[in-house]
């Protein structure tokens, strides 16, 4: 009886404010996931609104909305593959090799016959997203059918495709591109809006499509989440991975494409940091690296973060070398947050 009476007389060990503390960090525990990117997208804007200096006018965030559009096209690409649970490392490589060859077919086109640019043009994009596509086919084929781990298929690929540009251009840049390449892809506007951008908003809404609405979506998702328990359900798995690999090396042409018009020469230098960034981006939104499991505006939202963060560095006057220290240290940080 005394025990009791004693017991009864303490107060809670918790009250009203404290329970309503409790459950709302449980909440966020259980979502944390997908709390991850609005946390650093906020923390980030605010960093920079108050250290860098013109950080949120519109004309700088218009610059960064143009910025974002060649990471944005790879780290889609980057999402298709991840989500069939593989991972492509060659994505750098591709968009160099592609402005190189187009770069190079163009060239070779406008000079024999000068009266036609964009017959050029056209023989240059075609040329470059054909080996694109080709690159991301094999990619496909060595991880689906030779059961090469995506990561060891896609390393080696990678170094393949870095000799095969230095070859093809000599390790020079190639320039005599038809001037309207570059006045339209690089720096044109339609209805005010850059030309690459309204490119970039086409392949958002594409892959959304893809993956929301088409049954290979399903299937990609399925491939991901389980490609055992997929076979068993009549998913053609390697069909499935084998065109994932193939979109993302077309996409990564695409951006390889944007870029050369952008500088108006082909380059074999270019891309050298967008398997990371991509990766990156695509781990920021959420996008599981065991497969199964991510969605394109996440991902454009995780990339909008890595170009916002680059960008107010700049203004910053922050180098290059710590600019890579800070997108290493994003990453680590969204994996620490996001853990299960």
């Amino acid at each position: 009886m005394n025990r009791t009476a004693v017991m009864n007389s303490n107060p809670p060990a918790s009250g009203p404010a404290a329970s309503l503390l409790g459950d709302v960090w449980r909440r966020l525990a259980r979502h944390r996931q997908a709390a991850v990117l609005p946390v650093l997208f906020v923390g980030a804007v605010a960093t920079f609104a108050l250290l860098a200096p013109g950080f949120l006018s519109a004309d700088n965030l218009f610059n960064v909305s143009r910025q974002s559009v060649y990471l944005l096209i790879v780290a889609l690409a980057q999402l298709v593959v991840l989500i069939g649970g593989g991972l492509d490392l060659s994505v750098g490589t591709v968009v160099a090799l592609t402005s190189v060859v187009g770069a190079t077919v163009m060239t070779l086109v406008a000079q024999a016959f000068p009266d036609s640019p964009w017959l050029a043009i056209g023989a240059g994009c075609a040329a470059g997203m054909a080996v694109g596509a080709l690159v991301g086919l094999v990619n496909g084929l060595g991880t689906a059918l030779l059961r090469i781990p995506s990561f060891m298929m896609t390393l080696g690929m990678s170094s393949v495709v870095f000799g095969l540009t230095l070859l093809v251009s000599g390790g020079v840049p190639i320039q005599g591109l038809p001037p309207a390449f570059a006045e339209t892809f690089g720096f044109g506007r339609l209805a005010g809006v850059p030309v690459p951008s309204l490119v970039a908003l086409v392949v958002v809404a594409a892959i959304y499509g893809l993956l929301e609405w088409t049954r290979f979506g399903r299937h990609l998702y399925a491939t991901g989440g389980n490609a055992r328990a997929a076979e068993l359900s009549g998913v053609r798995t390697t069909r499935v991975t084998v065109t994932a690999f193939a979109i993302a090396g077309a996409l990564a042409s695409l951006a390889g494409l944007l870029l050369t018009a952008r500088l108006d020469t082909g380059e074999s230098n270019i891309g050298a940091s967008l398997p990371l960034e991509s990766i990156a981006a695509c781990v920021i939104a959420g996008v599981s690296l065991a497969g199964g499991a991510g969605r394109t505006i996440a991902v454009v939202l995780g990339t909008l973060l890595i170009v916002l963060v680059q960008n107010g560095m700049n203004l910053m006057q922050v180098g290059a070398y710590a600019q890579t220290i800070a997108i290493g240290s994003i990453l680590i940080l969204a994996m620490a947050l996001a853990r299960r």
